[in-house]
């Protein structure tokens, strides 16, 4: 299996890396005060071990000044909410921007790509939580926690809500803004687990809130965003990154990542494509190929077919030439001759 794994799993490490430690770097040095708590490899202080399991974050940060950083795009392994209490930011979600102003509330779901400043963090005091219902696959049932005591009618309708529609922003009616102000007190005040009573409650009202404050919008909900080709539109969309091209894939592989049988899988990606999962493994392969004999001429042709996941130089230049008429070298020179 390969060892770096695009969609739905592994991801801790990447959201450690590309979000995380920004944020940790920028408490360190002051630049922003940080105020969380949290389980796992998160940053903040620690909750007590069995308490309210399945929360990974929830506080605020408060940036004074405008930042050297911001949190590039990055999934998270839960349900993410956050609410601008003043200042202004810049969010992206599955690559639409938006401008943030105070009570702005964010919603993006478990392993959806995200983004945090543009490029930077301005001045602003963001709250935010974290939750993990379970899945790691879009068609996959949410679990929520037992310490959330919303009746099963009331979580089955916020579970459809959340999972089904495409709006990432809204804006925050007062009593939602009133508990993220009641939970950074408790969060900001807590002494070795005091406020762990304060807080279960105040999150409980919160989804409560927040449930009937989605029940009046009366969104149109799409349920093709937790369907199985969904789970294997987006594993597709991850696997054109560079880093997972290079992977020695097979079909076994990949049909695994997507928690599918090889023929589910097949006839899934058939259907998105019109191609069978190596074909188009090697389509995407070779627009990498073509992209890197323009930009990087740094590279050797072998340095080019193994950074795109082809085994040798060969072979490479034999689908290479069928697929763009002249062999990858030929290609190189055209490219770099001036026009006109």
């Amino acid at each position: 299996m390969p060892k770096l794994i695009p969609i739905y799993r592994d991801h801790d490490e990447t959201y450690r890396a590309d979000s995380c430690r920004p944020l940790t770097d920028a408490s360190d040095s002051e630049q922003l005060q940080v105020h969380v708590m949290r389980h796992g490899h998160y940053p903040g202080k620690p909750l007590p071990p069995q308490t309210m399991p399945g929360l990974k974050m929830i506080g605020f940060w408060d940036a004074p000044e405008d930042q050297t950083w911001g949190l590039p795009w990055h999934f998270n392994e839960g349900l993410e909410i956050t609410f601008l209490e003043s200042g202004s930011l810049e969010f992206a979600v599955d690559g639409h921007g938006y401008s943030l102003g105070p009570d702005d509330l964010t919603i993006a779901r478990p392993w959806q790509r995200h983004r945090v400043g543009d490029p930077n963090v301005t001045v602003s005091r963001l709250h935010w939580l974290i939750l993990d219902v379970g899945v790691r696959r879009p068609n996959q049932e949410w679990k929520w926690p037992a310490w959330l005591l919303l009746s099963q009618p009331d979580l089955e309708d916020l579970t459809n809500i959340l999972r089904h529609s495409e709006a990432s922003v809204y804006r925050a009616v007062p009593g939602i803004r009133e508990r993220f102000l009641q939970i950074a007190s408790a969060v900001l005040t807590d002494k070795d687990g005091s406020n762990l009573s304060r807080l279960t409650i105040q999150v409980n009202d919160l989804f409560l809130r927040l449930l009937d404050a989605l029940r009046k919008k009366q969104l149109k909900l799409d349920h093709t965003l937790s369907s199985t080709r969904r789970t294997v539109d987006l594993f597709l969309r991850d696997l054109r990154r560079p880093e997972h091209l290079a992977l020695n894939w097979s079909i076994e592989e990949m049909a695994s990542n997507c928690g599918l049988r090889t023929t589910q899988f097949v006839h899934h990606v058939r259907c998105l494509t019109n191609m069978a999962p190596l074909r188009f493994l090697n389509h995407c392969r070779l627009e990498q190929a073509s992209t890197l004999l323009k930009d990087r001429r740094d590279l050797s042709i072998t340095g080019v077919a193994l950074a795109c996941g082809f085994a040798s130089s060969q072979y490479f230049a034999t689908v290479f030439a069928r697929r763009y008429g002249c062999a990858p070298t030929a290609y190189r020179e055209q490219s770099l001759r001036p026009c006109g």
